[in-house]
């Protein structure tokens, strides 16, 4: 008997390996059947370093370059991961786009919501081509289940969702470099909550039935007071009203103690869904003379690991098959214009207005 033939593959070149890119990297080599990666590309010389050790035993190219990645490889490859720094996201998925290639890119699309709406422009005129924003929440089996349940009708209609996003604190310094390109905690942190308010509100999936009406963004400088110099903030709160009667609550942290504190609550006309409102590793709790204590994951990438994975297997899977991506670029689009709108409302003490065709206005349309 013949051997069967081995399923097809999609080839894939990645950008970027700071601290998401590596993750992609490892996923992509080695967790997501489906997948190839074939090259990488960083300016970094030490992530260069790092993939000459980690990667290219594996066969992957290693190039300082992205357009030169691509023209390289041109023919070879089939796809792109965009890990790099936020403010090239946009521009380096657009040039994959007119090289013909699918494209997963990591949130959010720009810091800009115009910038961000030059991508779909882009995807439009190649509406064969896979391209989706990495929102990894949406691959999480307990935010699925969620979602499930809101569908259903099982709360009625979701009029109220406060949802955060609390990273443990980082010593290094870390987030003070990141927030010269991140375009701030709003954009950075809880675009996340954003899109699963955009998810949940709609109940449908398409995460683009939600319409802003107006965004109030408030925050301090808690422990890095440097982060003023970027316009930026530590800890910082978000209220976005929406057309339809909802509002959503947001919190966004960097100086978390015990871990990675990232939970939601959706409540509806009919009862409500929380998600990780006490954040655990697992279903163990201590008992002791010092009281009760449980572990808590300690960084984001613990608490979403198989989400990340879960994500990339899903959009491999619809470049391979011409299956529709589950994450459309229209609500990615509007997450960055809500983030953005919530990040100037911190820096400006103003609240942010849209009219109810999507447009800024100066105040309140009623």
């Amino acid at each position: 008997m013949a051997p069967s033939a081995s399923p097809p593959t999609l080839r894939i070149a990645l950008a970027g390996l700071g601290r998401m890119g590596k993750r992609h990297a490892m996923h992509l080599l080695h967790k997501v059947a489906r997948a190839e990666l074939i090259a990488v590309s960083t300016p970094s010389a030490t992530e260069r370093d790092w993939a000459a050790e980690h990667l290219a035993p594996y066969g992957v190219r290693i190039y300082e370059g992205f357009e030169e990645m691509l023209e390289v490889e041109e023919g070879k490859i089939q796809a792109v991961v965009v890990a790099s720094v936020t403010t090239v996201h946009a521009d380096q998925t657009i040039r994959a786009i007119e090289r013909g290639l699918h494209v997963l890119c990591e949130k959010p699309l720009s810091t800009d919501g115009e910038i961000s709406r030059t991508v779909t422009a882009a995807a439009s005129l190649h509406p064969s081509l896979k391209i989706m924003c990495g929102f990894s929440r949406r691959f999480d089996p307990s935010y699925r289940a969620a979602h499930a349940h809101i569908t259903s009708g099982a709360i009625g209609v979701p009029k109220i969702i406060r949802s955060q996003t609390c990273d443990k604190r980082d010593p290094t310094g870390f987030f003070v470099n990141f927030a010269k390109h991140s375009g701030g905690i709003f954009v950075d942190c809880s675009i996340h909550d954003i899109d699963l308010a955009l998810w949940f509100f709609s109940a449908g999936g398409k995460g683009d039935g939600a319409r802003p009406k107006s965004a109030m963004g408030v925050g301090i400088c808690a422990i890095e007071p440097s982060l003023a110099e970027y316009g930026d903030v530590d800890n910082a709160i978000g209220v976005v009203e929406f057309y339809g009667g909802m509002v959503a609550y947001f919190y966004a942290s960097r100086m978390m103690a015990a871990g990675q504190e990232d939970s939601t609550e959706i409540v509806g006309t009919e009862g409500k869904i929380t998600v990780a409102l006490a954040p655990r590793v697992d279903h163990i709790e201590v008992h002791s003379p010092q009281g009760v204590t449980r572990q808590v994951p300690p960084t984001f990438f613990e608490r979403f690991e198989g989400a990340f994975v879960r994500e990339a297997e899903e959009w491999v899977g619809c470049c391979l098959e011409g299956t529709e991506v589950p994450v459309p670029l229209e609500g990615a689009v509007r997450a960055v214009e809500i983030g953005g709108a919530l990040q100037e409302s911190l820096r400006t003490g103003r609240k942010v207005w849209w009219d109810q065709e999507g447009r800024r206005v100066e105040r309140a349309g009623l």
